[in-house]
C-alpha cells in the first residue's frame, strides 16, 4: 500500500488543488493512504477533515517580510517544524511527498529530502513561491499550473480542481443555473454577479460592490456577495428591487463554490490561481482584480484570461463603485460579448490536471522504491 504525504495549506488557493489531488490519488489507487500536513493557521484545518483526509500539523513558519527580531528566530522555527515533519513522514512510512505551497510545505520538502523521500511540487501561481523554489532544486517532479512558470525543469500539467467543478464544466452551467440560483434565495429569472475575494475576503471588492449594489439592483443584476469569513457580520442582510425584483444576498463563504459558479453569469474576483483556472475551465466570464500586494503572482495569473478576451482586469487603486458600475452593465448588456468570453475562456486550461498530478505522485512513489 503507497503512502503519500500531501502538504500545503492557508487558503483556497493551497487547499483546494491538494483536495483535488487526493480524491484523483484516491481515484487511481483506492488503497492509497493519504496524509495531508498543515498548519494551525490555515483553512486546512476546517476543508481537509470536510473532504474526509486525514490532518496532521506542523507549526507555521512565517518569512517576516522585513528585518526584525523575528527574522533572526527564523532558522531555529524552521528547524523544529522539520523535525516535526520528519516524525510524521516517519510515523506514516511516506513514499512520497507532494506539496503545494504555504507555511507547511517547506518543513515536509526538508523533511523529506534528509529522509531521501522523492518529492513532487505542484505551483499553483504563474510566479513560484519561495518554498517551492527552493524544492525545485530536488524534487524528482516539478507540476505547474500555467506554462512558462519559472522554476527549474518545471512541467506545465493545470491547476487540479474538485471533480465537483469537473462535473459541473461537463455538463455546463446552464442546467443548474435556476436551482442553483433558487437556492442563495436569488430570482430564477435575472442575470447574477458573484462577488468573491476568495477564501479570506477582498476589502476592495467589498468596499466597491456594497457602494454599487443599490444601481446593480435597479438596473435588474442580481448580486451574489461573498464577504469571506472574517468580513462577514450579522449586520449584512439580503435585499431586493421592489421595481426589478432583482436581489441582493450578503453570505460568508460558501464551502461548495461550484453552486456559487452555476448561479452566476459574471464574476468579479481576484486573480488567484484557483479562481483563475476554475472560471476558465467553467467558462464563467470575469472581472479580476489582481491583490497588490506580494510580487505580482496574481496579475501574472490573469495575464492568460486577459490576453485572449476572456476576462476584464481592473488594478484594485481603480475599482470604484462607479467603474464597477459601468463594467457590469456593459458586459450585460452585451450577450454575444458574454458569450465570446466563456467561448475563449474554456479554451485555455488544460482539462484532467488532478489526474495527470495524480499520476505523477503515484508514479514518483513507486520510482523511490520504498
Amino acid at each position: 500500500m503507497v503512502s503519500v504525504i500531501l502538504a500545503g495549506g492557508g487558503t483556497a488557493g493551497h487547499t483546494s488543488p491538494l483536495i483535488a489531488t487526493a480524491q484523483a490519488i484516491k481515484t487511481i489507487e483506492p488503497g492509497a493512504q493519504i496524509t495531508c500536513v498543515g498548519t494551525a493557521r490555515g483553512l486546512e484545518t476546517r476543508v481537509v477533515p470536510e473532504a474526509g483526509l486525514d490532518l496532521e500539523l506542523v507549526p507555521a513558519v512565517p518569512l517576516p517580510r522585513k528585518i526584525s527580531g523575528d527574522l533572526f528566530k527564523v532558522p531555529a522555527r524552521l528547524m523544529g517544524a522539520v523535525r516535526q515533519a520528519k516524525k510524521i513522514l516517519r510515523r506514516h512510512e511516506a513514499d512520497v511527498v507532494c506539496g503545494f505551497g504555504g507555511y507547511a510545505s517547506l518543513p515536509a520538502y526538508l523533511a523529506a529530502r534528509s529522509l531521501k523521500i522523492p518529492v513532487v511540487i505542484h505551483e499553483q501561481n504563474a510566479l513560484p513561491g519561495l518554498a517551492n523554489k527552493i524544492a525545485s532544486r530536488f524534487a524528482v517532479a516539478v507540476l505547474t499550473s500555467f506554462p512558462g512558470t519559472r522554476l527549474r525543469s518545471a512541467r506545465f500539467e493545470g491547476l487540479p480542481v474538485r471533480q465537483s467543478i469537473t462535473d459541473l464544466a461537463e455538463a455546463g452551467r446552464a442546467p443548474s443555473a435556476r436551482s442553483a440560483k433558487e437556492s442563495f434565495g436569488l430570482a430564477a429569472g435575472l442575470p447574477v454577479l458573484l462577488v468573491s475575494g476568495g477564501s479570506q475576503g477582498a476589502r476592495s471588492l467589498n468596499n466597491a460592490t456594497v457602494d454599487a449594489a443599490d444601481r446593480l439592483l435597479a438596473a435588474g443584476i442580481q448580486v451574489l456577495h461573498v464577504w469571506g469569513p472574517k468580513n462577514f457580520h450579522d449586520g449584512l442582510t439580503a435585499r431586493v428591487d421592489e421595481a426589478t425584483g432583482a436581489r441582493y444576498v450578503p453570505i460568508g463563504y460558501v464551502d461548495a463554490m461550484e453552486r456559487g459558479y452555476a448561479a452566476a453569469d459574471l464574476m468579479l474576483a481576484r486573480s488567484g490561481a484557483g479562481t483563475v483556472v476554475e472560471v476558465a475551465t467553467l467558462g464563467l466570464p470575469a472581472i479580476m482584480v489582481p491583490l497588490p500586494i506580494g510580487n505580482g503572482e496574481q496579475a501574472r495569473n490573469a495575464e492568460p484570461l486577459v490576453n485572449a478576451d476572456a476576462a476584464i482586469c481592473i488594478d484594485d487603486a481603480e475599482l470604484t463603485a462607479d467603474r464597477l458600475v459601468i463594467e457590469v452593465e456593459a458586459l450585460f448588456a452585451s450577450p454575444e460579448k458574454l458569450a465570446a468570453m466563456s467561448a475563449a475562456a474554456q479554451q485555455l486550461m488544460r482539462p484532467g490536471a488532478a489526474a495527470r498530478v495524480a499520476r505523477a505522485v503515484l508514479d514518483a512513489a513507486q520510482a523511490g522504491g520504498r
